[in-house]
């Protein structure tokens, strides 16, 4: 594979695309008097598949509208014009991909909830989709999981099992039931399908044996080399290295492309996954994000440094809608409908969603229920994340290969909601709802933050390309998520502990800069907003009125600070956590309209 030369001297423009599974979406990133901007934006569909199966011809078709409207040639001798000369054609041209179905992997370790989580977690954090998770302890019979793999045709295989010097049988029979399977790529083409190894290194001959004249296998360090430590780096390295020389290789047009790239091309969730890790690194906080889409929603978190990556695959606002309803329950849905309907009306709304999955919402009506239903897959595709993201099992425990079987119990969840700083939310409910104010809700409504927490969405989901682009630069990538990418809603502050609800709960005083401080009282339930913007903040003292109450300083204590707002404003919740609503329809809906309107969600709508 070869990639232009290397441009010489600082690199001035920047053309990136993000080749998604209908659309492909350009951006032009450009080094202006005013620093790193991005400038101007097109997109065109993707044509990996049939009558075109050329993803360039996509490619350069969205290049071309962004060429229209900047007036800077970007398209020249059917490929992308290299370097810039005069305000000409780009330095680089960078990609990431999901076209395809994106990065399809089965992983398989000894235990279930150790090596092959740990393995799962190195798949997910290289922006993999995780089909099965195999392991010994995982409740089927060898027969099964050899028929299981023949169906499901991954692009690539991850193999871990036993830390380093640990057992030896369990591996090699992992390995000899994937042998027994001999499954076949995806994609086709005669290609043998890669198969990574991350499991006991003792073992690793074994497995070359086994393996290696049926597969293209790669051996790399152990994910697990101890019980106490992951060390997944090699084995997402591996991943990535192994999608560009097989999975993109085979699909069509992509040969063309990964000459034409700047620095090697980067699954689509990969990509996010490392403008996240990037900006919670420079900037010394803990992130939370999330992309919901119409089949799928992601979920990003990086707590002191740790970086995890979950796919709900089930969950999802058109074609997954169906699975959204049966995994929350249609009462959970009904919850958040701020109007009177009953359960049949609610199931019919959703059942035309279900059978017209691309349809956008035409009524106010519409929009209500299809906003209630993303606050559920939030919800629900953030609860398997936290139950994903967690410390190492079987740390501290019985070392026998039989004990480690059974300890199926979790550990302790790294996301700590109390030290989480910043939420971003992406995806078409949340980027494109028709007020901030909307997306900002449903993100507090199904993340439940606590304390003081910054929300932000993703303009026009630029995060793919700003993650690739920080393997470049990082601080032109910062730049620009900061200034074009991000609009920050503002800022939700949420007391926890236990709470009376016949009391007044906050006093918050206010004090903007150049105005007169007010002083705002809240009571048990309530939802307040404030406008303020993002800079400089508005400087605030915020007390409990109830001493088993924390608002940040400790239970009872008054806390200063600096809240910082934005396009919505400040957000003071006193609904507790978790929220509840009353069952009964009336005092639900009276109580939903009291929280739109104090929000300003629907304006203009008949009271």
């Amino acid at each position: 594979m070869s990639h232009p030369d290397p441009v010489r001297g600082p690199i001035r423009s920047v053309l990136a695309t993000d080749c998604g599974s209908t659309t492909t979406k350009a951006i032009l990133i450009e080094r202006t008097a005013d620093g790193w901007r991005q400038t101007w934006r097109g997109e065109a569909p993707t044509t990996v598949e049939a009558p075109f199966e050329d993803v360039t011809r996509g490619v350069l078709n969205a290049a071309m509208e962004v060429q229209e409207l900047s007036g800077r040639q970007l398209v020249r001798d059917g490929g992308i014009r290299i370097p810039d000369e005069d305000g000409q054609g780009v330095d680089m041209y960078i990609s990431t991909s999901s076209a395809g179905g994106g990065l399809q992997l089965v992983v398989g370790g000894v235990v279930l909830s150790m090596t092959a989580e740990s393995a799962m977690r190195a798949a997910l954090g290289a922006g993999a989709i995780v089909m099965d998770a195999f392991a010994a302890n995982d409740g089927r019979k060898p027969h099964e999981q050899i028929e299981r793999i023949r169906q499901l045709r991954p692009d690539m295989i991850l193999l871990a099992g036993g830390i380093d010097g640990g057992t030896r049988k369990h591996v090699v029979a992992l390995a000899e039931m994937v042998a027994a399977a001999r499954p076949r790529t995806r994609l086709g083409g005669g290609f043998n399908l890669p198969i990574i190894y991350a499991g006991n290194q003792a073992v690793a001959g074994d497995i070359e044996e086994l393996l290696g004249t049926i597969s293209d296998l790669e051996t790399v360090a152990n994910v697990r080399p101890v019980l106490e430590q992951e060390n997944l780096g090699p084995a997402r390295d591996k991943i990535h290295d192994l999608f560009m020389e097989h999975v993109m290789a085979q699909a069509p047009g992509y040969d063309k492309l990964m000459t034409w790239v700047g620095v090697p091309i980067m699954p689509t969730p990969g990509a996010v996954g490392l403008i996240m890790q990037t900006i919670a690194e420079r900037k010394s906080i803990n992130v939370v994000g999330v992309d919901i889409g119409g089949a799928t929603t992601d979920v990003f978190s990086v707590f002191d440094g740790q970086f995890n990556r979950t796919v709900s695959a089930n969950l999802g606002m058109s074609y997954s809608v169906s699975n959204v309803l049966a995994e929350a329950g249609l009462p959970a849905i009904l919850r958040w409908v701020p109007f009177a309907i009953d359960e049949k009306g609610l199931r019919n709304r959703i059942g035309n969603k279900m059978i017209r999955p691309t349809t956008i919402p035409e009524t106010l009506e519409e929009l209500k229920i299809e906003q209630a239903i993303a606050r559920e897959a939030l919800r629900l595709a953030f609860v398997q994340h936290k139950e994903f993201a967690v410390s190492l099992r079987g740390v501290q425990q019985e070392r026998t290969i039989a004990d480690a079987f059974q300890q199926t119990g979790s550990g302790d969840t790294l996301v700590k909601m109390p030290s989480l700083s910043l939420i971003v939310g992406s995806g078409g409910v949340l980027s494109h709802a028709p007020r901030r104010t909307q997306s900002m809700r449903m993100m507090i409504d199904a993340f439940e933050p606590e304390l003081v927490t910054e929300i932000a969405v993703d303009s026009i989901f630029m995060m793919p390309h700003l993650g690739v682009l920080s393997t470049v630069d990082q601080e032109a990538a910062t730049e620009v998520f900061d200034r074009d990418c991000i609009v920050y809603l503002g800022s939700c502050v949420a007391p926890i502990g236990a709470m009376k609800r016949d009391r007044p709960v906050l006093e918050i005083e206010l004090s903007p800069v150049g105005e007169a401080p007010r002083t705002v009282t809240l009571d048990a339930g309530q939802l307040l907003r404030v406008e303020a913007p993002h800079d400089p903040g508005i400087p605030a003292v915020i007390t409990p009125l109830q001493r088993e109450l924390d608002v940040g300083a400790g239970p009872g204590k008054p806390f200063t600070t600096t809240l910082r707002g934005g396009v919505v404003g400040l957000v003071f919740d006193t609904r507790g956590r978790p929220i509840h609503l009353p069952e009964a329809q009336t005092e639900r809906v009276a109580l939903l309209e009291t929280w739109v309107q104090s929000m300003d969600e629907y304006p203009g709508e008949a009271r």
